[in-house]
């Protein structure tokens, strides 16, 4: 199918192109033609009063269910949640069953491409079955097609394994992504540590425990001089020393999850279990340091932190109900809606397409002619409800189902394949 893009304003910072608003001609999955006014015929016009454009946007530390929990997410219904959001490329956790420890099941992720176009990238396990004990083959592993390795929301905890963990990553010129806390600092935590927690009587998961752990993080990375993605970073602690260790010209980045920009812990009063997350949703001044981190660049990456679960994890007592919420279908829109005073668009986007694929070292696509097309298709300014008889994901546990949103993606463009 060939695509017209009629008065789209192109997101693409460092091009000639970057603000300006033109048509863009998509033909046999190429970009054939930039201009300020095309004719063609027998094409498919897509148009919108605010039209924008960008490259494809890219999701890091997706959870599925595909192997062994097909009744959470498929790989296909994954993907189809992803273009619905506007990503063109997602990269999928290892914590499914079996976990990803191995070269035959980082095979399985990357040889089952959907058919919608949308790119499924495998990060493997640092740790069998992502249990902390024992390292993976983690050279195979990035043979097989792993660009990253981790043990998803479970935290490297023995610091001898992660320091070796980053020097084999760094042997294949490979980024560890970890989900940095302190386990032993948590407990039975249930949200954040403060007067909401005890207010609530709840068990709370002290700020300590991610400061602790990525302190402990980035003085392995700068150790052993390998890269290292700070992943679902949530506490002011944790901001400033990030923009310590970019300052010292230690080699790590870092990902924010959308949830962790909008919310604070006083929204769990209402014990609503879809906001019960990893990392949990912290203090008001925890959320200024996420957004200022993200304004200056020390956070680069926002991520969905797509964790889909069955109603029956999540329909209990909030002390009993599962961590995890979905978020490829809401993420843009979510943040797009309350955060658009505070995060210029263009760094929103900057953080859905540059940070992740810097990150994870991929493929950096260009809205240029004779370029493979890879784009997202949106208008920032669109009104629309996520419906949960339209939704792509298998599972529900989403807080913004029959929420109106400001924020729509139209379509996702990838090579021949068009999603809208």
């Amino acid at each position: 199918m060939d695509i017209l893009l009629k008065r789209a304003t192109i997101i693409a910072p460092g091009d000639k192109n970057h603000l300006q608003t033109k048509d863009i001609l998509v033909s046999k999955g190429k970009i054939e033609k930039i201009a300020n006014n095309i004719s063609a015929p027998k094409v498919k016009v897509i148009e919108s009063d605010n039209l924008h454009v960008s490259i494809g946007w890219m999701d890091i530390g997706t959870h599925i269910g595909e192997p062994g929990m097909e009744h959470r997410e498929t790989i296909d219904s994954a993907a189809r949640a992803a273009a619905a959001g506007g990503y063109t490329d997602i990269a999928i956790m290892p914590i499914v069953y079996p976990v990803t420890h191995s070269k035959s099941e980082v095979s399985y992720i990357v040889n089952n491409q959907p058919n919608n176009g949308v790119r499924i990238h495998s990060i493997g396990a640092v740790s069998k079955d992502a249990k902390g004990e024992d390292l993976t083959e983690m050279i195979d592993m990035s043979r097989a097609g792993a660009i990253a390795f981790g043990d998803g929301l479970k935290s490297i905890k023995d610091s001898g394994m992660m320091m070796r963990a980053l020097q084999y990553a760094k042997a294949v010129n490979k980024p560890i992504i970890n989900y940095s806390i302190d386990k032993s600092l948590v407990h039975d935590g249930q949200m954040h540590e403060g007067d909401v927690s005890v207010s609530l009587g709840m068990q709370g998961i002290p700020s300590l425990a991610e400061h602790v752990a990525i302190q402990r993080d980035i003085s392995l990375a700068e150790y052993t001089e390998s890269e290292l993605v700070l992943h679902c970073v949530s506490t002011e602690e944790g901001c400033d020393l990030i923009k310590k260790a970019i300052k010292d010209d230690i080699n790590i980045s870092a990902t924010v999850s959308y949830v962790n920009l909008i919310h604070i812990d006083q929204d769990l009063r209402s014990f609503n279990s879809n906001l019960k997350v990893k990392p949990p949703i912290r203090s008001k001044s925890d959320r200024k340091a996420l957004i200022n981190s993200v304004k200056k660049g020390s956070i680069q990456t926002i991520v969905s932190n797509h964790v889909p679960l069955e109603e029956e994890q999540k329909k209990l007592e909030f002390s009993y109900a599962g961590f995890g919420a979905t978020g490829l279908e809401t993420c843009f829109a979510a943040v797009n809606t309350h955060l658009s005073e505070d995060i210029p668009l263009e760094q929103i986007i900057s953080a859905l397409t540059l940070g992740p694929r810097i990150q994870m070292k991929t493929y950096l696509p260009a809205i240029k002619s004779g370029e493979v097309a890879c784009l997202t298709v949106f208008d920032p300014s669109i009104s629309w409800t996520y419906e949960s008889n339209k939704k792509k994901s298998i599972s529900a546990n989403n807080n913004y189902l029959s929420t109106s949103l400001t924020g729509k993606v139209l379509a996702t463009i990838i090579g021949s394949k068009v999603n809208m």
